[in-house]
């Protein structure tokens, strides 16, 4: 009992303490005192290079990276963090400067911008709503809470623990936006990089470095044809979904964006790139092989089961502290984004122009909570949660990099082929990936599925609308 008191004091000591500081250092803004929208969804311009590269780490890193990719248990599953860095630096290089250069709000305001018409530009930020709404918010508390039950054992019902930790992250997206989201990413993101290469190091201790008796094609970096990322998709469809995750995604693109200059939100998305390429992938596979050894193939619960045997108790309550906080990281960061998207692209153009913006995000942040706790218990039987997320992202991520591509580097196109093609490439996508094709890896299709996108598009302009495209790259030359 005592120990369990220990763990439980560290464990609200630590998550206090982050929320405290993170009031300190937001309580009275850097720029801009305002409740206009860049102040409240970009911070005002105010965040520096070290709370985006922290904040862009931990919306990614969260429990559902630590927990869904050392649930496969093989180490080529770090093949989605090692091209991750190739997907931030053409962020940095190829396609922030356009978000600045437009002075865009929001993603999708580059759609508007660059083809005309609201309504493409709104149908994305519909898709993108829908998407957080359905998977990745619900999918976030699910792994989240699931590794606070298989690390402390606790007896208490998933969805109970995922509501404590929607509570949580919800007040943080109500009353801090997107500055106070950005720097308790900071603080956390410290913790949770130190603590999760102890895990590493102390899980490759448990077994004294020697990870013999593990099969072979768990230790190889070259995946076969039925393992989750064959060799041959690194050259199709993998930098694809990196592009768009990186490049085209508000929750990740919306700190990039609230940079004072372009020249620091770019120092932030390298060092974002460096952190990816240097600490990411052994804290995300090497504890799930491990766990092979220790546990045998178990799955999701993996990282639990190794925290649990590897940490000292006193240690597994702070440990326990961060992983809520990337919990949290992920839960607001979404939050603040859907509320942007809602905000900037469906309400004031559609609804009302002079809304209050607060209490709009307020209004949003909580129907999208009790809508994400409430599908918590539909993720709760998937065999690899990470293996569905990626499957799943197709149904948006290529049909949206198709609408992205034709508007930054073709002229003379009209947007409703464009979004004719996001609307037929999702439902073909869909089809495809879960009915149609059985025995064609998920990553080809979503490869397959951008170049039908854009080819139906461009056809569809020219047939339908009697425009012919070209090819443009005036947005890259240099002045």
């Amino acid at each position: 009992m005592q120990i369990d008191f220990i763990q439980s004091a560290i464990f609200f000591g630590v998550t206090a303490a982050i929320g405290f500081f993170t009031w300190l250092k937001c309580r009275t803004p850097r720029t801009h005192t305002g409740e206009g929208n860049r102040d409240y969804f970009l911070a005002g311009g105010s965040l520096t290079w070290p709370y985006i590269a922290g904040s862009i780490t931990l919306t990614n890193l969260s429990t559902d990276q630590l927990v869904g990719m050392n649930g496969n248990q093989m180490l080529l599953i770090a093949w989605w963090e090692l091209a991750a860095v190739a997907g931030l630096i053409i962020l940095a290089y190829v396609f922030l400067p356009l978000y600045y250069k437009y002075q865009c709000m929001t993603t999708t305001e580059l759609l508007e911008k660059k083809l005309g018409g609201k309504a493409l530009r709104a149908t994305i930020s519909a898709l993108f709503l829908l998407g957080g709404a359905f998977i990745y918010l619900p999918i976030g508390l699910y792994t989240g809470a699931l590794f606070m039950k298989t690390m402390f054992a606790a007896d208490l019902p998933i969805v109970v623990i995922a509501a404590a930790l929607a509570l949580v992250g919800a007040a943080y997206a109500v009353f801090g936006g997107l500055r106070a989201v950005a720097v308790s990413y900071t603080y956390s993101g410290v913790g949770i990089l130190g603590l999760a290469l102890l895990v590493v190091f102390l899980a490759a201790q448990a077994i004294g470095f020697d990870f013999s008796g593990v099969p072979a094609e768990r230790l190889s970096m070259i995946g076969g044809p039925a393992s989750p990322i064959p060799f041959s998709t690194l050259f199709t469809g993998m930098i694809f979904i990196q592009i768009f995750y990186w490049s085209f995604n508000q929750t990740i693109t919306q700190r990039a964006m609230a940079a004072p200059s372009i020249a620091e939100a770019q120092r932030g998305v390298l060092a974002a790139a460096a952190i990816r390429l240097m600490i990411i992938p052994p804290i995300i596979a090497v504890p799930g092989v491990v766990a092979y050894k220790l546990f045998g193939e178990i799955g999701d619960a993996a990282y639990g089961r190794v925290v649990a045997e590897v940490l000292p108790s006193w240690l597994s309550g702070a440990f326990a502290a961060m992983m809520a906080a990337a919990v949290l990281t992920s839960v607001n960061s979404g939050l603040n984004s859907a509320a942007a998207l809602y905000v900037c692209d469906l309400h004031e153009p559609y609804l009302k122009p002079t809304a209050r913006v607060r209490d709009l995000a307020v209004a949003i942040t909580i129907g999208f909570t009790l809508l994400a706790v409430a599908l918590v218990p539909v993720y709760s039987g998937a065999r690899s949660i990470i293996n569905l997320v990626q499957q799943l992202n197709g149904l948006l991520s290529m049909p949206i990099l198709s609408a992205f591509f034709i508007a930054i580097f073709f002229r003379n196109v009209d947007p409703r082929a464009a979004l004719a093609a996001v609307i037929a490439g999702t439902i073909s996508y869909g089809l495809a990936s879960f009915y149609w094709v059985k025995d064609v890896h998920y990553i080809h299709t979503m490869f397959v599925t951008l170049i039908a996108c854009m080819a139906f598009a461009l056809l569809l302009n020219r047939v339908a609308f009697g425009r012919k495209a070209t090819l443009s790259f005036e947005d890259f030359r240099r002045s």
